[in-house]
């Protein structure tokens, strides 16, 4: 069934590509609510244990500032990720929501896939020297 609104056409998906849709933003929902809830009680744990060094390097580059030699903490890289969602760090803000996150999470994954990609192929440089 399809039906136009506004230009736009829509399609009724099927059920199984609903039900897949459904099972990885279940997935995606629950690693988000994990980083927000380990950033805010265990702001101390070294980023490594959550995330691939790929990751959290890619979230330093994005954000314009160069990837320490070790793991930061997982705070660290919270707050990072979050402000590529909108997270804007001030003072008086407090730790970053979900919501922030699942921004910043949609533009480093795929910096960080990329970067992996190329690294298989020796085409990765130091990108902040």
């Amino acid at each position: 069934m399809a039906f136009s609104a506004s230009n736009t056409e829509f399609r009724t998906p099927s059920i199984d590509r609903l039900e897949t849709a459904l099972a990885m933003y279940l997935i995606i929902a629950w690693r988000i609510n994990r980083l927000m809830r380990l950033g805010r009680q265990l702001p101390e744990l070294p980023a490594d244990l959550l995330f691939e060094t790929i990751e959290w390097q890619a979230a330093f580059i994005l954000n314009r500032k160069k990837p320490p030699a070790k793991p930061p903490t997982l705070n660290t890289v919270v707050r990072l990720i979050a402000q590529l969602g909108g997270f804007l760090a001030r003072k008086g803000d407090g730790e970053p929501g979900a919501k922030a996150l699942w921004w910043g999470c949609a533009r480093s994954i795929p910096l960080s896939a990329a970067f992996s990609s190329l690294g298989r192929w020796g085409l990765v440089c130091n990108a902040m020297d």
